[in-house]
């Protein structure tokens, strides 16, 4: 009887294997695959991490680059030859809006905010900022209206850079002789929680020099 159990035995393992060799014959080539996919996909994420890193160091290099230009216009130069989007594109248009000398490249500039403000690939916060910049290089040559207009959106309760833009707008607010609606703006600045000393200072003096009252500070 053991003998027998024993043959019985051997007979079920033979046809075990036969049956899993079978199945390797036939459904093998699944688990192949998945193996090979799995390692080629850690090589492609291994690729694509080592080309990010290369890139975000090609982009700090150029930028560096071009900041260590001796004069600014040389240095607005180099930052406008660099090749960039989303985010990296408005960080550019907004180091190349600083010190900036001559109509020529404030208009070259005012169109890059322009064109970042307007680039839905690029954070809100981003966009909302270079509309700010803009506003301020174009204090002095722009129709005061299109100023306030372009920064009434940004003044909205809530909004990021709601007092700089308050602060801007009653500047245009001056030039276009609402000096009512700019004391206005700037009373709301000093009477805001969240405002900066440097801010509320300036438009404190701004205040006393229209003549206006402190009495919200």
């Amino acid at each position: 009887m053991s003998n027998n159990d024993s043959f019985i035995d051997e007979v079920s393992d033979e046809l075990r294997r036969d049956r899993l060799f079978g199945m390797l014959r036939r459904y093998g080539w699944i688990a192949i695959a998945l193996v090979l996919l799995l390692v080629g996909g850690a090589a492609v994420y291994e690729y694509q991490r080592a080309q990010d890193r290369a890139e975000a160091q090609a982009f700090g290099d150029a930028l560096l680059a071009a900041l260590g230009e001796d004069s600014p216009e040389a240095r607005r130069e180099a930052l406008m030859q660099i090749e960039a989007e989303g985010t990296r594109r408005a960080l550019i248009a907004m180091l190349a809006a600083d010190r900036l000398e001559g109509d020529e490249a404030r208009a070259a500039t005012r169109t890059e905010l322009d064109a970042v403000a307007a680039d839905d690939s690029v954070p809100a916060l981003y966009r909302e900022l270079a509309v700010l910049k803009w506003a301020m290089i174009a204090q002095d040559t722009v129709d005061a209206q299109e100023v306030i207009d372009r920064l009434s959106p940004l003044t909205i309760p809530g909004a990021p850079y709601r007092l700089l833009a308050l602060e801007q707008q009653a500047v245009a607010r001056l030039r276009a002789g609402e000096t009512d609606a700019a004391l206005s703006d700037l009373q709301t600045i000093i009477a805001d929680e969240a405002v900066t000393r440097d801010l509320r200072q300036r438009a404190r003096r701004l205040i006393v020099a229209l003549g206006g009252s402190l009495e919200a500070a």
